[in-house]
């Protein structure tokens, strides 16, 4: 208990000149100072104890947020300027202090990357991503969230396409995994598409930078087509993204064409021999980016995989009745042309199907919801 102590007490130490500035500049009373020390203390304590759990850093850090929101919003309110990171630093010390000690909590790890990205730490991120999916490298959340801050948050789709596959080596089976990845091509390509029609570009020019990555090992990874100059930043900065774009020819590029979807999806089935229900899983997700350029090449590919390989599934045959309507905005005057097509295959998956129940069932839901 003595080297607890001497622990907690070092520890509490180390704040004693930050509280002392706190009070010469009036942001908090003596009498707040004194709780605050007392509430560190117990916290110290119990962290340095035996018997101490995740939630006690949890809470901990959760306590020191809630100051440090205080003593900005007091600071503002009195015009003080105080140090603007001393609160933020105090966190990542007891975040980091209980990751070391619970290594395998995941509760929080996720806390810790959570105030990281809200602090817009971003180095600090990289290095708990690092970490943590190092410690747990077969949790595919983990992938898919290192995988959606690298874009999102970092406009980094090189790094984002670098998480899922090196994610995809330690987590074949997990079809989030694969269908996230196909997710994340798709945004990639609407956004891209988006930026096009923005800057009013026509695809008449070809141009290609081949981005490969030569100190990464081809060992268990997909085998992608040929990117060119796909890893830019769709919500970025521009960079000479527009002319880039201009010379684009969507025909050209694989990225853009729907090769790299396409060649997840294939892997895909291999893994998982050719599953009927990850393979409708891939079309419902395709099919929601109907303003994709080539969002039909690849459904088409979906289709004809699914019937190649299992041609009397009810989910292949669904699939094929909701084909004609992918891509067709309801207020196109191709719309009704295509719910005529659609209708034409209702009948015609009903007199292959040796599941008429599961069909019906599933086509009328989707009849319902166009109205049909």
């Amino acid at each position: 208990m003595a080297d607890a102590s001497d622990k907690a007490r070092f520890y509490l130490e180390r704040s004693v000149p930050e509280l002392q500035e706190l009070k010469r500049k009036k942001i908090f009373t003596k009498e707040e100072i004194t709780s605050i020390a007392r509430k560190r203390s117990d916290f110290e304590h119990k962290l340095n104890a035996r018997g101490s759990s995740p939630h006690d850093y949890a809470r901990y850090a959760e306590y020191e947020i809630n100051l440090d929101a205080l003593r900005r919003k007091r600071s503002l309110r009195l015009g003080i300027k105080a140090s603007a990171h001393s609160g933020e630093r105090k966190v990542f010390f007891i975040l980091e202090r209980g990751v070391r000690k619970f290594q395998g909590d995941l509760s929080l790890w996720i806390q810790y990357i959570e105030y990281a990205r809200k602090q817009n730490a971003n180095n600090k991120l990289s290095e708990i991503f690092t970490n943590v999916l190092r410690m747990h490298p077969a949790k595919p959340e983990l992938w898919i969230y290192a995988a959606k801050y690298a874009l999102d948050g970092q406009g980094d789709m090189t790094a984002a396409r670098g998480y899922f596959q090196r994610g995809l080596r330690f987590c074949k089976q997990s079809k989030e995994m694969w269908l996230e990845y196909a997710k994340l091509e798709m945004m990639f390509m609407a956004k891209a598409a988006a930026r096009r029609r923005i800057l009013g570009l026509n695809d008449t020019q070809i141009y290609g930078t081949e981005l490969p990555n030569p100190h990464e090992s081809n060992e268990d990874l997909i085998l992608l087509p040929k990117l060119y100059a796909a890893d830019f930043s769709p919500d970025g900065p521009s960079d000479g993204l527009d002319q880039l774009l201009a010379a684009e020819d969507l025909n050209s590029n694989p990225a853009m064409s729907g090769a790299i979807p396409i060649a997840i999806f294939d892997a895909a089935m291999v893994q998982f021999k050719e599953s009927d229900d990850l393979a409708e899983m891939f079309f419902e997700l395709c099919a929601t980016f109907d303003e994709v350029p080539y969002v039909n090449k690849i459904i088409r590919h979906i289709i004809e995989r699914m019937e190649a390989s299992s041609p009397l599934s009810p989910l292949t045959l669904v699939c094929y009745v909701k084909e004609p309507l992918v891509g067709i905005p309801p207020e196109s005057s191709d719309y009704y042309k295509g719910v005529s097509i659609c209708l034409q295959r209702v009948k015609e998956a009903m007199s292959k199907t040796r599941n008429s129940a599961e069909l019906k069932e599933k086509i009328s839901g989707w009849l319902s919801l166009h109205s049909l």
